[in-house]
């Protein structure tokens, strides 16, 4: 049997702001995308993107624990609908991270928890990322 290697996919993030206008953000593998904060504009906030990343691993998540538990054939479709409320006191941040996951497929309840499980508490590096406590390394140039 031939042994896989994989390769893992660059990741970061670089935003540039002028002294107008939105941030526009590049990933180091060329995505792009612009930030807008009037509630008017469609589009991602600062916020939007840290619910989008916590959702999007969380069914990427959830995909794999259905693999490792070699039912990924009887799921048909997952989601994670993930909103948040913001800390009433202290340091602007969200106290309260609201998920509510849709795993449709001929699963029980049973698994639909267990998968969500593993996904949340095991699996996601964003999820695991959030209840820890990160460093931050930064460094200031002119």
């Amino acid at each position: 049997m031939a042994d896989l290697k994989l390769r893992p996919r660059p990741t970061g993030a670089n935003a540039v702001l002028g002294r107008t206008g939105f941030p526009h953000v590049t990933s180091v593998t060329g995505g792009e995308i612009d930030i807008v904060t009037s509630p008017s504009l469609p589009g991602f906030n600062p916020l939007d993107l840290l619910y989008s990343s916590l959702s999007a691993c969380l069914v990427l998540s959830a995909r794999m624990a259905a693999s490792q538990l070699g039912i990924l054939d009887k799921i048909t479709e997952i989601t994670a609908d993930v909103t948040g409320e913001k800390a009433a006191e202290g340091l602007s941040r969200v106290a309260t991270f609201n998920i509510i996951f849709s795993i449709k497929g001929d699963i029980d309840e049973e698994t639909r928890r267990k998968i969500a499980h593993m996904a949340e508490d095991e699996i996601c590096t964003v999820s695991n990322t959030i209840r820890g406590t990160p460093e931050f390394a930064t460094k200031i140039s002119g």
